[in-house]
């Protein structure tokens, strides 16, 4: 293998390897902008230098379908796979981790999904993660929290579980995020039930907000509102996989999937309602119209949309110096459109988009760590990686 070269991302790998690990591999990329002239590049295609300073490397390979990421102390990072497994990394070694609860169940797109630390993880050793939990016969998205103590997960509870819970496979939603009041947000996929995004006596198509030790603050919009479950923050939402905290407001911000075309960015605020399914920009999957409105009275606009879908998931923003020609700019992956998507924001508004690596893999998770890289994960291959500042 020569640098430069990143292994051809296609072939299928259903088997794990635990110390498949390849050292860095400092490849070099071409950042694609978003124009009609560009085209993927086939399969097996290398990526080479780009020009704006920066280098990718691939710390892991072989993973199974990873999710989440999380960065706990030293540089340790958490790795969730969907198929139900957690592992933890140093850098050089893989280890499985110990202690999740059994009723996670892999199915369609449910499985072991997000994972996040406490805010306060460096003196009680918190994590937080989710999926679907349950039967084949009754299933919903779930969050659990345990002590996170080398590679064992103890003292795990069940901090929140949607309802109600059916048999659909689809929609689970599942990322977290904290406030900077250490506050727990999560998001909850509809679970291919359309009109139930509208319906507040449910949790589906919602974020909800929740106290770290799962209590509901009375702050919440509908803590009071009679058949309106009180953990609701947001609602009319499709199937959120995105969510981040902008480092400077504070606020919170989501993407979510259309159907076909209609996918969105959206900042959420307390009670809003975010149109679906009764305004949207996509169209259903065999071409009929979902809704013939854009926008509804009483429902927000997204700040931004994709037509055709890009299938969005995972999203940070960047705030380092480490890459200061991308600080301040919101980075997240795509399924559907497979690639990076990076876009630069001012004033609440998309001004500029470029998609990076194109057609190398599906990018699932996408987060900045504290060292001030832009780590990553992929499927199909599934891989760890990261930007750097590249370096002479």
């Amino acid at each position: 293998m020569t640098v430069g070269h990143i292994p051809n991302p296609y072939p299928c790998s259903h088997m794990f390897f635990l110390k498949r690990l390849l050292p860095p591999i400092v490849a070099v990329i071409l950042l694609f902008s978003c124009k009609d002239e560009v085209t993927n590049p086939k399969k097996g295609t290398d990526f080479t230098v780009d020009s704006i300073g920066v280098q990718l490397d691939t710390l892991i390979t072989g993973l199974n379908r990873p999710w989440g990421i999380e960065f706990v102390e030293g540089n340790q990072i958490l790795i969730t796979e969907r198929t139900g497994k957690l592992f933890i990394w140093n850098g050089s070694d893989l280890q499985i981790v110990s202690g999740l609860p059994t009723e996670i169940k892999a199915t369609g797109q449910g499985g072991l999904l997000d994972v996040r630390k406490h805010p306060n993880y460096e003196n009680n050793k918190l994590i937080y993660f989710c999926g679907s939990a349950g039967s084949s016969s009754a299933i919903s998205t779930t969050l659990y929290r345990g002590e996170l103590n080398n590679t064992a997960l103890t003292k795990v509870e069940k901090l929140f579980e949607a309802t109600p819970k059916n048999t659909s496979s689809a929609h689970f939603g599942s990322r977290i995020v904290f406030d900077e009041n250490g506050i727990v947000y999560l998001s909850l996929g509809e679970r291919n039930n359309l009109t139930s995004a509208q319906d507040k006596s449910n949790h589906n198509g919602s974020v909800i907000r929740i106290n770290d030790d799962g209590t509901v603050p009375r702050s919440n919009p509908f803590f009071d509102e009679a058949n309106s479950q009180k953990e609701i923050f947001t609602y009319g939402h499709r199937n959120v996989q995105g969510m981040t905290v902008h480092p400077l407001t504070g606020e919170i911000w989501t993407h979510e999937h259309g159907p076909q075309g209609g996918d969105e960015i959206n900042i959420l605020r307390a009670g809003n309602n975010y149109g679906w399914p009764i305004a949207t920009y996509g169209i259903d999957y065999n071409g009929d119209t979902i809704s013939k409105d854009t926008y509804v009275a009483g429902t927000v606009l997204p700040i931004h949309y994709w037509v055709p879908s890009i299938a969005p998931c995972g999203m940070d923003f960047y705030n380092s110096d480490s890459i200061p020609q991308w600080k301040g700019d919101l980075f997240l992956g795509a399924l559907a459109g497979k690639h990076l998507n990076h876009l630069t924001i001012e004033n609440n508004t998309v001004v500029k988009e470029e998609r990076l690596l194109q057609g190398m893999a599906r990018f699932r998770s996408v987060r900045q760590g504290p060292d001030g890289y832009l780590y990553f994960t992929t499927e199909g291959p599934g891989m760890l990686m990261r930007f750097r500042p590249k370096t002479d």
